[in-house]
């Protein structure tokens, strides 16, 4: 069911954590058994280009893209963009008026398209660009501070004052912020994480939308717990088919938008498209929806997404699925779930992840 020769992960670049590495070869594993060819585990860049890839994160530029013989969507699981930035939450927002510091092949068109389709905030790549946008945000009502390469819901701070501002920026890494960037966003009160989005492999399209829920580590630091999602076979039209009430609507519609201005301006290739979308109230008390971020490699969803193809596979009259993974530090199983890892996550806790399928006509 592959034009190549087996599957392959590989690690585009600083190395993943353990627990992440050991899920992701399970992932692999799964991928290789839907297109019926052999699954060959970690290679390096540059080994071998007949290979299906599984890259651990978005491919980034065009010359990893070319060396791995990638030409389509049916050559990997995942995205490649041009430029690193274009694979981080830092898109999601415009820069401020006359920044000090914009990267290479930054676009300002992709945020005139997707101004409706995201929350108020900017992204800055200098501390004083910080400094400035956050005092600008701030008139309106608290807002949150994001590290763009944190994960799972860390790397986050929460700002309600100038004194809360100074101590978070303070705290910043001035190069990290210079190479990655620094997301300023309006911060929503009861907010629901949608995740909206769509997979290719094996020769099946399925399109999805869910709820994220939180966990706790041991810490108790509330992060990302897994995802229900309402899978269909086909694309995002397939999907608006369906009975849905108006804040899907709204999600599904505004991660299109947002795909869509990706797929224009910069040329976006992805076989996995994954949106998270928050919906809450702003500080005036009335309701917000945005996309928050994009994922265009495998992430918190992908095991529900391929064991959710691989029942579509299996019976060609099905059409629609719920699929969900679960996250959890701690020993509570959910009912009739598979359990993909169980594993020591330094120094959070004991991870637990599990994946479930229901196929039976109340999930239809």
């Amino acid at each position: 069911m592959s034009r190549k020769a087996a599957v392959a992960l590989i690690a585009m670049g600083t190395p993943v954590p353990e627990h992440d590495a050991a899920i992701q070869y399970v992932l692999g594993e799964k991928i290789a058994a839907l297109l019926a060819i052999p699954f060959l585990g970690w290679q390096r860049p540059g080994d071998r280009q007949d290979c299906y890839w599984v890259p651990d994160e978005t491919v980034t530029s065009e010359q990893s893209r070319v060396d791995l013989g990638i030409a389509d969507a049916e050559d990997f699981f995942g995205g490649a963009v041009p430029h690193a930035f274009m694979a981080t939450k830092a898109i999601s927002h415009p820069l401020i008026d006359k920044p000090a510091r914009a990267p290479e092949g930054w676009c300002a068109a992709f945020h005139q398209r997707v101004a409706s389709a995201v929350l108020q905030g900017y992204t800055v790549f200098d501390l004083q660009d910080a400094q400035r946008a956050a005092t600008l945000l701030l008139r309106d009502g608290p807002v949150r501070v994001k590290a763009v390469r944190g994960k799972a819901g860390r790397g986050q701070s929460l700002i309600t004052d100038e004194a809360q501002l100074a101590a978070c920026l303070a705290g910043q890494d001035a190069a990290e912020v210079a190479q990655w960037g620094l997301v300023i966003e309006e911060h929503l009160q009861e907010v629901a994480t949608y995740s909206v989005g769509q997979v290719t492999v094996a020769g099946i399209t399925a399109s999805y939308f869910g709820t994220q829920r939180l966990t706790e580590d041991d810490d108790h630091q509330e992060v990302y717990g897994g995802s229900a999602l309402t899978v269909v076979r086909g694309d995002y039209q397939a999907l608006q088919l369906l009975p849905l009430d108006a804040a899907a609507r709204q999600a599904i519609s505004q991660a299109q938008r947002y795909e869509q201005a990706a797929l224009a301006c910069f040329g976006l290739i992805a076989s996995r498209r994954n949106y998270d979308i928050a919906q809450g109230l702003g500080a005036d008390g009335r309701p917000r929806s945005g996309v928050l971020e994009q994922s265009w490699r495998l992430g918190g969803a992908s095991a529900a997404e391929l064991f959710a193809v691989q029942a579509l596979l299996g019976d060609p009259q099905l059409h629609s699925l719920r699929a969900s993974t679960y996250e959890s530090f701690g020993d509570d199983a959910p009912d009739g779930a598979h359990l993909l890892q169980r594993c020591q996550v330094k120094p959070h806790g004991t991870l637990s992840r599990y994946v479930k399928v229901e196929t039976d006509a109340r999930a239809q």
